[in-house]
């Protein structure tokens, strides 16, 4: 995602730290967060966290989000039942190409329990940086749309 971007990112009592560190380094480099990440230091619910960011992203009031849990496979879950949505999740170089390349992500999902915080910060680079391919891939999503509607079922 070239130029400056507005995103909203949350996450569990697991993400709490990465979060600190994402924010600070998107704040940094010019970007907007709209950071809705809890920080009381118990167990969080993520189901609540992936909709709110997912309704900023649906609705356009950020371009972007990001979702920080232990493993992201929940919150994977969660935030692609939110309309609009195409979260992906982000371990490796390759998942981003996928998410973002081909699918045209717009809500990265990580887990702290499966990549370190270095990593996490390197695939995030990634991901802002990889555009989407568009072409069969613009059809592909546009079919995923249809089905999220109720529209071209058998």
């Amino acid at each position: 995602m070239p130029g400056l971007a507005h995103i909203a990112i949350a996450g569990d009592h697991h993400g709490v730290r990465l979060i600190d560190r994402i924010v600070a380094v998107l704040g940094a480099r010019g970007h907007h967060v709209s950071d809705l990440a809890p920080r009381r230091g118990a167990t969080v619910d993520y189901p609540p966290l992936c909709a709110a960011v997912g309704r900023m992203v649906a609705r356009g009031e950020a371009d972007i989000g990001i979702i920080v849990g232990g493993s992201g496979q929940g919150e994977v879950i969660a935030c692609n039942k939110v309309r609009g949505i195409r979260a992906g999740l982000v371990w490796s170089e390759f998942s981003v190409d996928i998410s973002r390349g081909n699918n045209n992500a717009n809500v990265m999902v990580i887990g702290t329990k499966v990549v370190d915080d270095e990593t996490a910060l390197a695939l995030l680079d990634r991901w802002l940086a990889t555009p989407f391919k568009g072409g069969v891939h613009a059809e592909r999503v546009a079919q995923i749309a249809r089905m999220e509607n109720g529209l071209g079922e058998e």
